[in-house]
């Protein structure tokens, strides 16, 4: 019988160091109903099988368990009693389960699945209930009745299966196949399958699996955020039914920690360009796709495709999610205001899901009869193979085709050998075998716990709090050498064969880098031998970060803080990764990004320190993953204002992004965030390639993540353009300053905003209160006419804007680049009847033009490599980016350097002469009492001294109906209207000067 997959969402425990400055809440709960609500106001309410609120309504136990303090409180204890209970049950039966979580990283997922502490999971309580139920039946159990349970557990990145429980260096990282099943599905080839006799066995596996997933993470440079985790749980039952028939019984566990479902922003990728989006997230967004087509086919629509074979993951969940299953979903949700969007997105995920259905049938038949139709099908396949009937269809005529189809009926048969095998093996010889492994592996960890009590030793950091602490380097008395080739093996990023030297000598520990080895400590770059305190972080490389734990030092604190030291006391917490970032972080130099304003508590400051926090390591890793590689760029962080990415006041932040500077063809380019950590994920599956030893692990160029095309339009600047003198008929013919995010002058623009009457006359000396024209038709035209001074570095230029409410902008005709290009652009408007909102609209609003620009490729260098710092400076910009090499050329004349130097050093000498008169000037307009003064005039007055070019002189008057309407408007002489056209230029012009 089908039935709904069952929904629960909750909601994480209160984390001090994470919801410290934003702990706005957005979510409310009501028994089964979940609101959650924007910063304006806007509610979105859910319904679910279970809501559970576990924020905050608690209080801790002696043995640290979160007991319910409030009734709304949801502990771990009534999570698995609703979800996990069930489960239980279900493969007591016989059927197939599935738990998945789901949501952002830092949710909650492995709270909710596997806990920590006292305060255990779903996982953890079920599997112990579980063994705990197979004691029960073994006291009263016929001879030869079983119970097995055996586990496996695997990890999908970026489309590549790992099995997490090989230990061998070159099966690690390797990546298994994945083959289908005529009848039970699709399977990872090679799986290995551990079997187990008590939890505390399956704890050991799935530790063992953590510590190698962490280690795969630093040495590999993968993101726990974006890779997903299946631990699956076999439990088979033998025994005798009432006729005495012997029967076997079997239930799949499946748990699945989703990776974190970040929402992907836009790229910016255009055409065939990479589409980076899709291929990071291309699991999840499969996933999605799935539920989707699952849940329009249990709303009726059966002709609807559901794509399981587009990714890895929803191939291994096909039975979970539409099959042979009875399946959990749960959602785990943050909050915080700041994670709205994503919080929002996991509620509609999980919305859909709750709809599809699945069809679980018992998996019970005899046990004579499956070892019969095994070896039925093995006879079978033989037969194909020896025959040479392979089934080829189609495209898969070739010969490598059918060797693969071969390979695969092969690997099938084998399959099906070791299933017998397993039937007909007894479980206690397998199990036999096993035990004695996890007994060695038990003792091996109980021997690490008791040296550690003893020997000093480090202890490693990671992104992900559950592969903190997993790895162990031990700091033996002597000295041992840290790198690709030391006794302490690290790979990865910027790790040198011989790295660094460990020193314990009668208990005091020290470092010492070997040559230019990069290692930091407590956030500070070290180059000589350094001496190592409790808690200390130590970072190796890019990736290798550790804490120093000294067993007698810490029990100095221990006493110290007994006998009241409250400085010991504060010690003797364990770092965690994102403060031993924030340390990196903040000796690095970024926070000067932020300005004198770095300590202040405004929100938006705070979201901007996160980011440049999270963002430093993962530039500094992408820069030494392009010098390793060799690629010619470099990347650097910097803040861009809303106004900065041609935003109006109020529509957007301060925003952290990414300039990359490619020194091969001399051309930079500003990524958003999103699109540069989702270039990098791709960066590091090149990386790995590399590593690997691949002979085609670079990619074509229109496909490397490490570069960008040079004709990519990038924004040179923008110019503002106040509308109220077209509120007065006033024409509105300037040259506009063009400034970068910065601030920075990138030369002009010649725009005109001109009345005109019916026949499409330009009124050039006309004048009219905005009330007039309230209910009348009003025209005009918009011309973007020419540059002037603009960067020469681009061998395209076009402008863009966007005028009252239109949704799409308008985009001039590209011109060839230049310092004084040629736009002749022209738009005309006619708005039938203007309202007053339209007129609100002049009075208080202008229009942004956007210069955009191709930039020049200067060509191949010589096969010039960007040089990246070793320092902990690397991947910060002060002061913004630099224009240092981008416009000088070689030619007649000398060098191009010495041209370059000649050339600044003649800006700075006209720039210091503009200073020098526009002081000189806005002192005598002091002196006169004026407070206002015209830009375009001081504009036209330095020009005319320093350049003795000609002044803008005013446009002709034009006498016709237009010009006689609006005079007339204006009610009084042509002496009066040019003193009412002047008072209104004054007011607009104003907006941009105000003197003090």
């Amino acid at each position: 019988m089908a039935e709904n997959i069952k929904v629960a969402v909750r909601v994480r425990p209160f984390d001090d160091r994470e919801m410290s400055h934003n702990s706005k809440m957005v979510i409310q709960m009501k028994g089964n109903q979940t609101t959650i609500t924007s910063t304006s106001g806007k509610k979105n309410s859910f319904a679910f099988d279970y809501s559970y609120w576990s924020h905050d309504g608690y209080r801790v136990t002696p043995d640290g368990y979160y007991e319910p303090e409030s009734p709304v409180y949801a502990d771990q204890k009534r999570v698995f009693e609703d979800l996990g209970r069930g489960m239980l049950n279900n493969a007591w039966k016989g059927f197939n389960c599935s738990l998945f979580a789901y949501g952002q990283t830092g949710s909650g997922k492995s709270y909710s699945i596997i806990g920590y502490g006292a305060n255990k999971g779903i996982v953890p309580i079920t599997c112990e209930q579980l063994f705990a139920g197979i004691e029960d039946k073994r006291a009263g159990a016929a001879k030869d009745d079983e119970w097995q349970v055996s586990v496996s557990m695997i990890e999908i990145y970026n489309e590549k299966v790992r099995d997490l429980l090989v230990t061998t260096k070159t099966r690690n990282r390797e990546s298994l196949k994945i083959r289908q099943h005529q009848t039970k599905g699709f399977y990872v080839e090679g799986l290995s399958s551990s079997p187990v006799s008590s939890y505390a066995q399956i704890e050991a596996k799935i530790a063992e699996g953590s510590r190698n997933r962490s280690v795969a993470a630093t040495n590999m440079n993968a993101t726990s955020s974006r890779a997903h985790t299946i631990v699956a749980i076999n439990f088979v039952q033998k025994n005798s039914n009432e006729s005495g028939q012997k029967m076997t019984k079997s239930s799949l566990m499946n748990l699945v920690d989703l990776a974190g479902s970040e929402r992907v922003g836009l790229t910016g990728a255009e055409g065939e360009r990479m589409k980076e989006g899709a291929a990071i997230n291309l699991s999840l967004s499969t996933l999605g796709n799935c539920i989707s087509a699952l849940a329009d086919q249990a709303a009726g629509n059966t002709r609807v495709k559901v794509p399981f074979r587009d990714s890895v993951l929803t191939k291994l969940l096909q039975n979970a999610l539409g099959g042979n299953s009875k399946t959990v979903m749960i959602a785990a949700l943050s909050p915080a205001d700041i994670n709205y969007e994503e919080t929002l997105s996991t509620l509609r995920f999980a919305d859909r899901a709750k709809s599809i259905k699945t069809k679980a049938v018992v998996n019970e038949s005899p046990t004579d009869k499956l070892i019969r139709e095994l070896r039925e099908e093995n006879a079978r396949l033989l037969k194909l193979l020896k025959s040479g009937g392979v089934p080829i269809t189609g495209d898969d005529s070739n010969s490598e085709s059918k060797e693969e189809k071969e390979r695969e009926l092969n690997e099938l048969i084998k399959k099906n050998a070791e299933e017998m095998e397993a039937m007909e093996r007894t479980w206690a010889e397998r199990l036999a075998q096993a035990q004695a492994d996890a007994n060695k592996q038990i003792k091996d960890q109980e021997e690490q716990q008791e040296r550690k009590k003893n020997v000093p030793h480090l202890w490693n950091l990671n992104a992900d709090a559950a592969l903190s602490g997993l790895i162990v380097h031990f700091c033996d008395p002597g000295s041992c050498t840290v790198g690709r080739e030391g006794q302490v093996q690290l790979t990865g990023l910027s790790i040198q064969p011989r790295h660094a030297v460990l020193r314990n000598t009668k208990g005091k520990v020290t470092v010492t880098p070997v040559e230019n080895a990069k290692v930091f400590i407590n956030g500070k770059a070290v180059a000589m031998e350094t001496e190592l305190h409790h808690n200390d972080r130590v970072l190796f490389g890019n990736n290798h970060l550790y804490v120093f734990h000294h067993p007698v030092d810490y029990a100095k604190m221990v006493k110290s803080a007994g006998k009241g030291d409250n400085k010991n006391a504060d010690k003797l917490s364990p770092p965690n990764f994102e403060d031993a970032q924030a340390e990196l972080a903040a000796n690095s130099g970024i926070m000067g990004l932020l300005g004198d304003s770095k300590g202040g508590g405004n929100e938006d400051l705070m979201k901007l320190k996160d980011d440049l926090v999270k963002l430093f390591p993962e530039v500094q890793e992408a820069n030494a993953m392009a010098q390793e590689m060799q690629r010619p760029v470099k990347f650097e962080l910097l803040l861009m204002s809303a106004q900065g990415r041609g935003l109006r006041e109020g529509e957007g932040q301060t925003e952290v992004y990414i300039r990359l500077i490619n020194s091969e063809n001399n051309t930079e380019f500003l990524w958003p965030k999103d699109k540069f950590l989702d270039r990098k994920f791709l960066m590091r599956d090149v990386y790995n390639s590399f590593m690997d030893g691949e002979a085609d692990w670079k990619p074509p160029e229109h496909e490397d993540p490490f570069l960008e095309p040079a004709d990519t339009p990038v924004l040179i600047g923008t110019s503002l353009i106040y509308l109220e003198s077209l509120a007065h008929l006033i024409e509105i013919s300037q040259t506009f300053a063009v400034t970068n995010y910065k601030g920075d002058d990138q030369g002009k623009l010649e725009i005109e905003i001109l009345p005109c009457d019916e026949e499409w006359n330009e009124l050039t000396n006309s004048f009219a209160e905005p009330e007039s024209l309230i209910a009348n038709p009003l025209k005009f035209k918009i011309k973007v006419l020419t540059g002037k001074g603009l960067p020469k570095r681009f061998a395209a230029l076009f402008c863009r804007y966007k005028y009252y409410l239109d949704d799409d902008y308008t985009t001039t005709e590209e011109v060839p680049g230049g310092s004084d290009p040629q736009f002749n652009f022209e738009k005309t408007y006619t708005v039938a009847t203007v309202t007053q909102q339209f007129m609100n609209y002049l009075q208080n609003s202008y229009i942004i033009v956007e210069l955009w620009g191709r930039q020049r490729d200067s060509g191949r260098t010589g096969g010039k490599i960007a040089q990246i710092a070793e320092s902990p400076n690397d991947g910060a910009v002060k002061g913004g980016p630099s224009r240092e090499g981008l416009d000088s050329t070689d030619g007649e004349g000398g060098s191009g350097g010495t041209r370059k130097l000649l050339a600044e050093l003649d800006t700075v000498t006209k720039e210091k002469e503009r200073a020098e008169l526009k002081v000189s000037l806005l002192n005598e307009a002091r002196k006169k009492g004026d407070e206002k003064i015209d830009v375009d005039a001081l504009d036209s007055t330095l020009s005319a001294t320093l350049n003795g070019g000609d002044q803008k002189k005013p446009p002709e008057e034009k006498a016709g109906a237009g010009s006689k309407a609006a005079a007339a408007n204006a009610g009084g002489s042509s002496a009066v209207i040019q003193q009412k056209r002047e008072d209104v230029m004054s007011k607009t012009v104003s907006k941009a000067c105000v003197l003090q």
